[in-house]
């Protein structure tokens, strides 16, 4: 008999957000994946300086951007600096001066543009005594995040008066729907507030309050309703308004407006963002409401599914509610048409700019999680930015293309002493292609991507250097590897065993391509496959990189994912392996990792034939592997939120689940046999 289907909403809605306390670090966010709006426990962005120094409250879009003028025409050349490689003198931006500090063409450079908060809206509540409404004045507070609609529910009472908030997202529409319901408004005590920013050019927070006179609003106001023009220097962007008809727009100060309703009981606000005007009418509250529905129904129902249930692990309910809440956090923060921040849409770090290395740990498990389409919404940008990848990869005199690490929508690279000098960014696209391929093998995908694919292997066969003594290619200098720990020996590193590994996999995998295509395999890139260094091993394990100190026992065990993110390779032994991850567990410094080093853990556990150990990693005792109420990975302080850590727990558990490509014969190859992790799944797709 057939196993029966999994209760996909049972499944969902048995991890819903519920929330009974104000907490700085817990905010909600309701978003479709392009645009994202985080609220406090009143619905709404009302108490922002609670969360100033937890997790901040953002209304951000993948398009909303500013930056500061270039007042001293700053360029890409200014922050270039000159490393000897090979007997050739090649640019990297890395934007140092003389005394090791950034330039001031290469500080512009990094923090430009930067993303924006593009509104805040919150809660205006005056207490019978006329004093402003504090947080601490909030009773019996109730809120939650229903996963299986999108929608978020925020009960409180003020003075024993009860106040609903109603809030959601628009699934394809850059429109936030609100609905308030207080006899406080009747009584003029309650109105709401939009308020607009200046952009800043800091760590985490994209709102400047302090600069009102640097950006411009300008407002036409029509009783209810209501349309902003932003202009912050060169940029601008559009804000549309809407409240019920009851309702009425004012403006308090140029960059503050206040709606109210005086006459009735229940306000609805809906309020859109645009990069250019607008051109359609807006949604109401109730249509908004059911799109979302509709569209999270979809969502849940469709793709992948993972149930704990059956399983007695004491641990399997937390892991349930972990890979539940990853899923809809990564659906409404990393699946943009560019590659996401390591913070999302949530607040800035590094800017918001992207980091492209992280783009596998955000969006891989997308594939695997057969939801291809939110994998692929972020492809063709990579297309977009081909011409500039190609010009760095000619500017250091490289084929093909040379993919950015830190990077915003325009697509350039930022200056950095650590980012342009990585370099397992880049066989990712090809990594992705191949996904793609997996589940789409058709002549069509070849041909969508085989530019990328080609550009991408271009550069990877000419950037090694030929050893003549060791007659082998090898990988560096000027390199540092995924595990930064060995920034300051970026000229003396020589073949990182990870990178290494992955080069001769994602070479091979371009090959393929040209053999479907009907093409003939590249010389080239078999001359670099046949002669590129082996990794190193040192009494007995694979050392992180071929040179001294060989391995630095903090921040990522990167040689692990030789054998774990990657698949089977020619490079690596899995006897070496077994003892190197042993290693690693036995010396490792665990609090310097981060938040997607254990699913890579548990990835090796698992080809190395080792469940348990998988599971264990997945709940590794360490400070950056904590899941918060609302499911975000904590890192520390300056990372409150790690979106890496979620969707590299997704691609870790479809892995254990559904296997991978040579995988042993059985139901859940990377959990353990027996009931205590009895997983059930369907709609998942193995891993190569």
């Amino acid at each position: 008999m057939a196993e029966q289907r999994i209760d996909r909403q049972a499944l969902v809605t048995r991890h819903n957000i519920v929330l009974k306390r104000p907490d700085p670090l817990t905010p909600l966010s309701v978003g479709n994946g392009s645009f994202a709006f985080t609220a406090d426990i009143t619905g709404l962005q009302t108490f922002p300086d609670y969360h100033a120094q937890g997790m901040l409250l953002g209304t951000h879009a993948e398009w909303g951007w500013h930056s500061l003028p270039n007042l001293a025409g700053y360029r890409l050349e200014d922050a270039l600096e000159n490393y000897i490689v090979n007997g050739r003198s090649v640019p990297y931006l890395s934007g140092l001066d003389a005394s090791g500090n950034y330039k001031p063409a290469a500080e512009w450079l990094r923090t430009n543009p930067h993303r924006l908060h593009l509104g805040q809206l919150g809660l205006h509540i005056r207490k019978a005594d006329g004093d402003p409404l504090a947080i601490e004045d909030i009773a019996h507070p109730q809120q939650t995040l229903d996963l299986w609609t999108g929608l978020l529910d925020s009960g409180f009472t003020v003075e024993g008066q009860p106040v609903h908030v109603y809030t959601v997202c628009h699934p394809t529409r850059d429109v936030l729907a609100v609905r308030i319901t207080s006899s406080l408004g009747v009584e003029g005590r309650l109105a709401v507030t939009l308020a607009f920013p200046y952009g800043a050019v800091k760590w985490g927070d994209a709102a400047d309050w302090t600069q009102p006179h640097r950006h411009q609003t300008r407002a036409t106001l029509d009783g209810s309703r209501a349309d902003f023009t932003r202009i912050l220097d060169a940029d601008r962007y559009y804000v549309r308004l809407a409240c019920s008809p009851e309702g009425r727009v004012q403006a308090i100060t140029e960059h503050e407006y206040e709606m109210a309703r005086r006459d009735g009981y229940a306000l609805d606000i809906i309020l859109a963002f645009a990069p250019e005007p607008f051109t359609e009418p807006l949604p109401t509250f109730d249509a908004t409401r059911v799109a979302a529905a509709r569209h999270w129904a979809a969502f849940w129902e469709s793709g992948g599914a993972l149930d704990f249930s059956a399983c007695t692990a004491p641990r399997a309910a937390e892991l349930e509610r972990r890979v539940v809440l990853s899923q809809y956090l990564t659906a409404i923060q990393c699946a943009g048409s560019m590659p996401p921040q390591e913070t999302g849409l949530v607040c800035n770090s590094w800017y918001g700019k992207a980091h492209l290395e992280m783009h596998w740990w955000h969006a891989a498990h997308f594939a695997l999680w057969d939801r291809l389409p939110l994998l692929e919404r972020s492809l063709p940008w990579y297309e977009h930015i081909l011409p500039l990848a190609q010009e760095t990869a000619a500017r250091q005199g490289y084929r093909g293309a040379r993919w950015p690490k830190m990077v915003g929508p325009d697509g350039h690279d930022s200056p950095s002493e650590v980012g342009v000098f990585l370099i397992w960014q880049q066989p990712h696209p090809i990594y992705y292609a191949e996904l793609c391929y997996r589940a789409r093998p058709q002549r069509e995908t070849l041909e969508l991507y085989r530019r990328i694919v080609f550009e991408t292997a271009e550069f990877m066969a000419s950037y090694p250097v030929w050893d003549r003594v060791g007659q082998r290619y090898v990988l560096g200098p000027a390199l540092i590897p995924a595990q930064e720990s060995y920034g300051g020996n970026r000229m003396h590193t020589l073949n990182p065993t990870f990178e290494l590994v992955y080069w001769h996999w994602a070479l091979s995998v371009a090959q393929c391509w040209r053999e479907r295509l009907g093409m003939g395999r590249h010389p080239q890139w078999e001359r670099v496959l046949r002669y590129l260094a082996r990794p190193t091993v040192r009494d007995g394990v694979y050392t992180a990189i071929e040179t001294s100190p060989y391995t630095l026992h903090n921040d990522h065990p990167s040689m692990l994912a030789a054998f774990g993110m990657l698949p089977p390779t020619p490079l690596i032994d899995p006897a070496v392996m077994q003892r190197t991850f042993d290693d690693v567990l036995r010396t490792w410094d665990w609090p310097t990792t981060w938040g997607w080093d254990y699913p890579m853990l548990a990835m090796t556990a698992a080809r190395l034939g080792r469940p348990e150990q998988a599971v264990d990693a997945l709940f590794l005792d360490s400070p950056k592997n904590g899941y918060l109420a609302n499911g975000h990975n904590y890192q520390d302080d300056r990372l409150p939120l790690y979106l890496p850590g979620n969707g590299g727990l997704l691609a870790a558990v479809a892995m254990m689940a559904a296997g991978w490509d040579g995988a042993p014969d059985c139901s859940t190859p990377g959990f353990p046999a027996g009931d205590a992790w009895a997983v059930r799944h369907e709609g998942l797709r193995r891993m190569p």
